[in-house]
């Protein structure tokens, strides 16, 4: 297995064409990276560490991971990828909601698509400057910004809204010419690039009292990287015959395949989806406690104390996350449009009508396999806030959902490298 990786890696640097996409990343990754250290004016360093360490620093800090760790730096790209993810999953939910929107993203084909995709890209926008004035008025009352004008205000708004669309353009771009999702990788980025960071941290307060629970830790870390691996790869193979037809004094088809059902379809876009769900309330209700008026005031406080609140936050982001597989399993995998596919190519399942039998087949095997996904995945979202219950370290919450992700791109960008390399050695 070691031989066959490096094999890959070798064939993967030697292949000019593909040496230029990896490279393409690279080069995008370390503009991100460039972006994301430089300050919008007015920035109080002493106060922004105050900020994130204080009881705004869980939220903010999961906030952060979507930013690519632009907002920790209050950066020109300090709304990261997130107006971008927010616009895409408000267009996937319409789709459910306007058949018009379905038509076009699962029978329009290429061109259905890409208008779909404009439209996320229209609606970040709006969403980036609703986004970006909440982050600077509640980051001038924390003091972390200094108090502007209206023009430096506005100025500093169209620079983070002007960074968050240059960074939505750097990850298309990043899915187009180079390999794997450039958003995700955006994201992973920001990730891994905090990670000597919080290792140096880590080892500057470290104790020997810490060790069985650091031991405890990496254990646990590590069966919930496996996890992750084993769920993602697990599929359900559904037979599948091709029928034999003969033309002229040659016999075609009969062969035997089979279909496969990941458990996990969605991968890690479920947990991205729940937090943006979970996350954009809080900012708002977290600004709102500020107003002066005491109505608006008691309830923002209300909200905020039971979205802070574990045991209900933890149950809402199992079922958000549990609810939002079987959602986006439905919009990316459509069992009728497969059951067509096969009953044109000649092919069946046996022992199943082909049309609408088939199809519901499917669909009956793809809902008990979700549940399977769906459950687990929930599960492992809400382990690192049961640790963070149970050990009182608010920075575990932040860490599994960083690992989650991490451990999903990475898997994901690995499947994109060997199928590019398989399709050349072919």
């Amino acid at each position: 297995m070691i031989q066959n990786f490096f094999k890959k890696v070798t064939l993967a640097l030697k292949d000019g064409s593909l040496r230029k996409r990896i490279l393409f990343v690279v080069g995008a990754l370390a503009l991100f990276r460039i972006l994301s250290i430089i300050p919008i004016p007015g920035v109080n360093s002493q106060k922004l560490t105050e900020f994130f360490s204080g009881s705004a620093g869980d939220l903010f800090g999961l906030i952060n991971i979507f930013s690519g760790g632009g907002l920790s730096k209050l950066s020109i790209v300090m709304l990261g990828v997130g107006p971008y993810i927010t616009g895409s999953i408000i267009m996937q939910l319409l789709t459910m909601i306007f058949p018009k929107l379905k038509e076009m993203y699962h029978e329009e084909g290429e061109l259905g698509r890409a208008k779909f995709t404009q439209y996320s890209r229209i609606l970040t926008v709006p969403l980036a400057i609703v986004q970006g004035i909440g982050f600077l008025l509640l980051l001038e009352k924390a003091g972390a910004v200094s108090s502007l004008n209206a023009i430096g205000f506005f100025a500093n708004l169209a620079v983070i809204t002007a960074g968050s669309v240059l960074l939505m353009w750097i990850g298309e771009l990043m899915t187009e010419f180079g390999i794997g999702n450039g958003t995700s990788l955006i994201i992973f980025a920001g990730i891994v690039a905090a990670i000597p960071g919080n290792v140096s941290r880590l080892f500057l307060t470290f104790t020997p009292a810490q060790i069985p629970m650091t031991i405890v830790f990496i254990v646990v870390g590590l069966l919930v990287i496996l996890g992750v691996v084993i769920v993602t790869e697990a599929e359900r193979p559904i037979p599948v015959t091709y029928a034999k037809r003969v033309r002229g004094n040659k016999v075609y088809g009969g062969v035997s395949t089979y279909l496969p059902l990941r458990v996990n379809q969605a991968g890690v876009i479920p947990i991205i989806f729940a937090l943006s769900i979970l996350l954009f309330p809080q900012m708002i209700f977290k600004f709102l406690a500020t107003v002066p008026n005491e109505i608006v005031k008691n309830i923002s406080d209300f909200i905020v104390g039971l979205l802070s609140n574990g045991w209900f936050y933890s149950i809402f982001y199992f079922i958000l996350v549990f609810l939002f597989t079987y959602f986006y399993t439905a919009v990316t995998f459509d069992p009728h449009a497969i059951s067509e596919n096969l009953q044109k190519n000649g092919a069946f399942i046996p022992g199943v009508r082909p049309g609408q039998p088939t199809s519901e087949y499917i669909a009956k095997i793809l809902t008990r396999i979700t549940l399977v996904g769906a459950i687990f995945l929930g599960l492992i979202a809400v382990l690192p806030m049961a640790m963070k219950a149970v050990t009182g370290i608010t920075s575990l919450a932040v860490g599994g959902t960083a690992l989650l992700i991490v451990v999903s791109v990475v898997l994901d960008l690995i499947k994109k490298i060997d199928a590019q390399v398989s399709m050349r050695e072919y």
